[in-house]
């Protein structure tokens, strides 16, 4: 009885085709196709000034001259972007509300707590990576050594005796640090501040001998003279400083995989449709071949990935969060609150 209903219903259908009698699509499909249908919200977890904020920004002029729909960006700051997330997370999954971010809620705030009221891959679905700023090893000007090789060579014939700055326990400047001491085997205090400027400030000064810091804070020194550069912590050397090796390019074998680089993408909430999902990372990469747009990226000191699927997008998460899991666990970092 089944197949009699489905032929006669294709037989119908041939029928209102061969009529001209337009066929009515199902609501699903049609939403999909018709995607977006309405203004786009790019919710930001961070202030104002961060790099995805930076990012969003950026990027909403470029999407909503794409898809036709306006694009507003939304700051949704606070609990270490649970709230923007949850923000994105409780929206209808549509595709109108997305989340723009950069790597900490998704690949080191999972790394540091467990118990989060979000799952980045289970509630959230990669759409498009956009952006990224190395980390850069500077050193004290007073410091007895000009380049990687020797600042390994005086750290490990002299364990102890020098220290590092960080911007704060949990942060990337922390756990690249920790990355760095964990594949070298190396013995030095970590020192946390609050924030880039003092810790600038102290290495210049020569109170402290060493710092990763992002670039878009310590390349301004190293081009004062205030702080030696080193390496930077990125696979590739950086358009913004072509002059400085990377940390691989070093030699010693331990550092070959070593990366470290804070990355800012495009995501929206699990359950969204696929074809949106790929209408975006299409719309993304379209923009991300402008070289004007890229020029206005480099303006805040970041730079822009080559277009990228959702599926790489989604394994370059994975294995981010796989990186500082096992450094958060080998170095024995806990971060209270």
């Amino acid at each position: 009885m089944a197949g009699i209903t489905r032929r006669g219903a294709g037989l119908a259908t041939l029928g209102m085709l061969a009529a001209g009698v337009p066929l009515r699509r199902g609501a699903a499909q049609g939403a999909v196709q018709a995607w977006p249908t309405r203004p786009i919200r790019l919710i930001v977890p961070f202030p104002a000034g961060n790099a995805a904020d930076i990012t969003a920004r950026l990027m909403s002029e470029e999407i909503a001259k794409r898809l036709g729909q306006p694009v507003v960006v939304d700051n949704r700051a606070g609990a270490s972007g649970a709230i923007g997330i949850q923000a994105v997370i409780a929206a209808p999954a549509d595709g109108h509300t997305l989340l723009v971010t950069s790597l900490s809620p998704l690949s080191i705030v999972p790394a540091l707590n467990r118990n989060l009221p979000y799952d980045g891959e289970r509630d959230l679905v990669p759409a498009a990576l956009v952006g990224w700023t190395g980390m850069m090893l500077v050193a004290a000007p007073d410091f007895p050594a000009n380049d990687l090789a020797g600042v390994v060579r005086e750290l490990q014939t002299n364990p102890g005796r020098h220290s590092f700055a960080n911007i704060g326990p949990g942060t990337l400047s922390h756990l690249t640090q920790e990355q760095f001491r964990l594949a070298l085997g190396l013995n030095f205090e970590g020192v946390p501040y609050r924030g880039s400027g003092q810790a600038l400030m102290d290495v210049s000064a020569g109170r402290v001998g060493l710092m990763f810091d992002g670039m878009t804070s310590s390349l301004a020194q190293a081009r004062a003279g205030r702080v030696k550069p080193i390496a930077v912590s990125s696979e590739r050397r950086s358009a913004f400083a072509p002059e400085v090796p990377t940390l691989a390019e070093s030699g010693d074998p331990r550092l070959n995989a070593f990366q470290a680089v804070g990355w800012t993408g495009i995501l929206a909430a699990r359950g969204t449709p696929d074809a949106a999902v790929a209408r975006l990372n299409e719309a993304v990469n379209e923009a991300l071949r402008e070289p004007a747009l890229v020029q206005r990226f480099a303006a805040q000191a970041l730079e822009t990935y080559p277009p990228t699927s959702p599926a790489a997008f989604a394994a370059y998460i994975r294995a981010d969060l796989a990186r500082w899991t096992r450094v958060v666990r080998e170095a024995g970092i806990r971060v209270e609150g």
